[in-house]
């Protein structure tokens, strides 16, 4: 009994080893202006709770410290309704999840950093905790989320805009925004379920370098896989249930989360 005992807690010291190396930082500064709403997205309720609280309530199973919720539009709103729950970073501009993530830079210190969307209530702090395992173990610069779906139809139209996964052998080699893919990239069906890992150093000297040459003119937090890759730095991934992975943009796709008891 104290062998299994000892063993239990040697594994327990491991995780909390490593999250000790990790801070996380949620997307929470969008306006959803396809929700048709005076709130901003993340604070859109599903099953009457803001979106966003549901990502809080699953990062604070696993992980004691605060997470840092990038705010911009009716920021005020977000931190009255949110209060401690979390810590604050403001996006004066909103440039895309790129700069959003670079506002971060000088105010989050970490070996590695864990990015969420606000808008995807459904994820869970199992695979926040496999996210960040797989990260660590694979001494990846970049590790993302994907899950593969048989179609678009039915509630899988609502992945039909996520970017699509780019692979050759297997291995992962970029990733197209659906505004910027061909024809041909939009009827791959992985795509990018938007939750990241990255290691810090990495990340803050790469983030950078994106530019904005693209349909949105934005700056995206996913050209980053491209560079880690002329880079020939190593990229890792995990797969993720399709639930996990939905997350609303408009009413009609709100709908679709809430058919989910």
């Amino acid at each position: 009994m104290w062998v299994f005992c000892i063993l239990r807690l040697k594994r327990v010291n491991l995780y909390d080893m490593q999250k000790d190396k990790v801070k996380i930082l949620i997307l929470a500064a969008g306006k959803g202006t396809r929700m048709q709403s005076e709130l901003p997205k993340v604070l859109v309720p599903l099953h009457g709770k803001a979106m966003i609280k549901h990502v809080l309530d699953e990062i604070s199973k696993l992980h004691s410290d605060k997470a840092y919720s990038i705010v911009g539009h009716k920021s005020d709103m977000v931190k009255e309704e949110l209060g401690d729950l979390c810590n604050y970073i403001i996006q004066e501009e909103q440039l895309g999840t790129g700069h959003a993530v670079l506002c971060a830079k000088n105010i989050v210190d970490a070996e590695n950093i864990i990015v969420l969307s606000g808008d995807q209530p459904f994820i869970s702090s199992d695979t926040i905790k496999k996210l960040i395992d797989t990260h660590i173990n694979s001494n990846a610069k970049i590790t993302l989320t994907t899950t593969t779906l048989p179609d678009f139809e039915s509630w899988h139209k609502n992945f039909l805009r996520y970017g699509r996964i780019l692979r050759n052998d297997g291995e992962i080699i970029g990733m197209r925004e659906y505004k910027d893919a061909s024809e041909e990239e939009k009827n791959i069906h992985e795509v990018n379920v938007g939750a990241y890992a990255f290691e810090a150093n990495w990340l803050w000297k790469n983030l950078e370098q994106i530019k904005n040459e693209n349909a949105q003119s934005e700056y995206y937090l996913t050209d980053l896989v491209k560079i880690a890759k002329e880079e020939g730095e190593k990229i890792a991934s995990i797969e993720v249930h399709g639930k996990e992975a939905l997350g609303a943009n408009s009413k009609e796709e709100l709908e679709v989360l809430e058919n989910f008891a």
